[in-house]
C-alpha cells in the first residue's frame, strides 16, 4: 500500500488532522493507521468530556492558541454535524485564602486569552450558580462547556472517509524504515509506503519517534491514571453543572472537581498517581518493561524527589475512599462517603523532560519527512481541529 500521508493513531487529535489535510488537499490519499481493532479508544474515549475555555493557559502558548481557536472550530463542527454539546459555565472556586492571588493570576490570563463574561465573582452569586459549593473567593466561566469526544471523534471519522481517506485498524506499527524518497511502515498486518509521516500516537507518540530514526526526543510520554467516583443520582442535584478547584500552579492537572456529563450523571475527581502500564486504567494493570522505563527516566526521577508528598496524597486518595471525599469536600462539604460510587479512569500521556519537567504546553516536533506530535494532553480535545490545522500546514509546506 502507498499513501502521501499516514497518520498513526486514530484519537481525536489523529482524525481531526486526517480530516483537515483531505478537506485541504483532496488530492493527496491519506491514511490512518490505528493499532486497535477501533477508532478512539484511549485518551479520546476515556475523558472527562469538558469544552475548555482556554482559562488556564499563558497567553501565546500553544495550548492558549489552539484551545480557544479549537472551541470556536469544535462548537461550529458538533452544529454543523448534530454531535450533542451544551454550553454550561463553570466556575473556579478558592477553598483558601493563600489561593486568592493565583484566582486572580487565572483571571488576568483568561482576559489576556480573550475570554468573553469571565468574572470574579461573590459568594452570594457563588451560590446561585452552584447552590452547594462554599470558597473564599470564585470566577464565573461562561465559556466551558460538555460533549462526548468520542462521538465528536467518529464524526471526525466519518467526514475523513467522505472525503476519501482510509482508516486501517488493527495494525501496530513495529517498525519504521527511511527509504530514498519516502518512509516504510511495517505493522502487525501490513507493509506501508508513505511519503510523509504524521505521528499522533498519543501515550505510545515517543516510542513512535523512537522508531523513526530521525528524531529523538529527550522527553518521555509518562502514563498518569485518572480515577473518577460518579455521585448516585439521587445526590446529583448537589451539583448544577461543573466546579473545579484552583490548580496547583506546579502541576499541569487541574485537581478533583464535578463534572455533569453529556451522557448523564456528575463526575468527581480525577486523581492523578502513575499508571504502572501505559494503558493501565485498573490498579492491577501492570506492564515491567513499561513501569522500568518510566521510574528509570531522569526526569521522572527528578519529579518524584520534589513532589513526593504531592504524589502520596494522589495514592493515598487512589486507595481511601474517605481520603478522596475529604478532597471534595473542600469544594462541596455536602458530599458524603457514601454518595459515591465507583466511576471510570483515563490515562494521561504526559510528557517529561530529563530535567524533571512536566511540559505545561503542547509539544510538535518536525523532520524532513515527519511531523511528530509529542505531547498533547488536556485541552487537547478541545483543541483538536486547531492542532490539525496547525500539523496540516507543516504536513503540506514539506510537500
Amino acid at each position: 500500500m502507498r499513501y502521501d500521508i499516514t497518520i498513526i493513531g486514530g484519537g481525536i487529535v489523529g482524525l481531526a488532522t486526517g480530516m483537515k489535510l483531505k478537506s485541504q488537499r483532496p488530492d493527496l490519499s491519506v491514511l490512518i493507521v490505528e493499532k486497535e481493532p477501533a477508532v478512539a479508544r484511549h485518551q479520546t474515549g476515556n475523558n472527562s468530556g469538558v469544552i475548555h475555555s482556554g482559562l488556564y493557559y499563558k497567553p501565546g502558548s500553544l495550548k492558549a492558541k489552539n484551545c480557544i481557536d479549537g472551541y470556536r472550530q469544535l462548537v461550529a463542527f458538533c452544529e454543523r454535524h448534530a454531535v450533542p454539546f451544551e454550553i454550561t459555565g463553570k466556575v473556579v472556586v478558592a477553598t483558601e485564602k493563600e489561593q486568592l492571588p493565583q484566582l486572580n493570576m487565572l483571571l488576568d490570563r483568561g482576559l489576556q486569552n480573550g475570554l468573553v463574561g469571565v468574572r470574579s465573582i461573590t459568594r452570594e452569586e457563588l451560590k446561585e450558580y452552584e447552590p452547594y459549593c462554599e470558597g473564599v473567593g470564585a470566577l464565573h466561566v461562561p465559556q466551558t462547556g460538555i460533549v462526548d469526544y468520542k462521538a465528536v471523534a467518529l464524526a471526525y471519522a466519518r467526514e475523513f472517509e467522505q472525503l476519501g481517506g482510509v482508516i486501517l485498524t488493527g495494525n501496530k506499527v513495529l517498525k519504521i524504515s527511511n527509504l530514498r524518497d519516502s518512509i516504510l511502515l511495517t505493522t502487525s498486518a501490513s507493509e506501508i509506503q508513505t511519503r510523509l509521516l504524521v505521528n499522533c500516537a498519543g501515550l505510545y507518540a515517543d516510542k513512535i519517534a523512537a522508531l523513526h530514526e530521525e528524531v529523538a526526543p529527550d522527553i518521555r510520554i509518562i502514563p498518569f491514571r485518572g480515577e473518577y467516583f460518579k455521585i448516585k443520582k439521587e445526590r446529583q442535584y448537589l451539583v448544577k453543572n461543573l466546579i473545579y478547584p484552583v490548580p496547583d500552579p506546579n502541576f499541569p492537572f487541574l485537581g478533583v472537581h464535578f463534572t455533569r456529563m453529556m451522557k448523564g450523571g456528575v463526575e468527581a475527581g480525577p486523581n492523578a498517581v502513575l499508571a504502572f502500564k501505559k494503558e493501565g486504567y485498573k490498579k492491577s494493570d501492570f506492564s515491567l518493561k513499561e513501569f522500568y522505563e518510566a521510574v528509570s527516566w531522569p526526569g521522572l526521577q527528578k519529579v518524584a524527589a520534589k513532589y513526593w508528598k504531592t504524589g502520596l496524597g494522589e495514592y493515598k486518595r487512589s486507595f481511601s475512599k474517605k481520603a478522596f471525599t475529604r478532597a471534595l469536600q473542600a469544594l462541596l462539604p455536602d458530599i458524603q462517603e457514601s454518595d459515591l460510587e465507583a466511576g471510570g479512569a483515563g490515562v494521561r500521556a504526559q510528557a517529561c523532560d530529563k530535567f524533571g519537567g512536566l511540559l505545561d504546553d503542547f509539544a510538535i516536533y518536525e523532520t524532513a519527512q515527519a511531523v511528530h506530535v509529542l505531547n498533547a494532553p488536556s485541552p487537547a480535545a478541545t483543541s483538536a481541529l486547531s492542532i490539525g490545522d496547525k500539523v496540516s500546514a507543516m504536513v503540506l509546506a514539506k510537500l
